[in-house]
């Protein structure tokens, strides 16, 4: 059986082959991303500000425009769309608070 200090000695040179083999293999990896970045002419900011497959500035994360509030609190004016959490004014009866719809 391997004495304490072997098998130490042993995990050192282990440890030593694992960061050479990391080196050899980081380098490689970033050649290949050099390469197709050049390939599909991308840039930095291209990879680092992607959104869901989607290259920066295409237009897919444009905010959406908000919906017209239904209901409104007489008391503040505050007013709630009907999505997401109902606002505790509300209470147990929504329809006091609706919006009247222009025709």
């Amino acid at each position: 059986m391997a004495t304490y200090k072997e098998l130490m000695a042993q995990k050192a040179a282990l440890e030593a082959h694992l960061e050479e083999a990391r080196a050899n293999e980081v380098a490689s990896v970033i050649e290949q991303i050099q390469n197709l970045m050049a390939e599909y002419g991308l840039t930095v900011e291209d990879v680092t500000k992607r959104r869901r497959g989607r290259p920066a500035g295409s237009g897919a994360g444009k905010a959406k425009a908000g919906l017209p509030p239904k209901y409104q609190d007489p008391k503040t004016g505050k007013t709630w769309s009907g999505r997401g959490r109902a606002p505790s004014w509300l209470g147990k009866n929504p329809n006091k608070f609706l919006i009247a719809e222009e025709a």
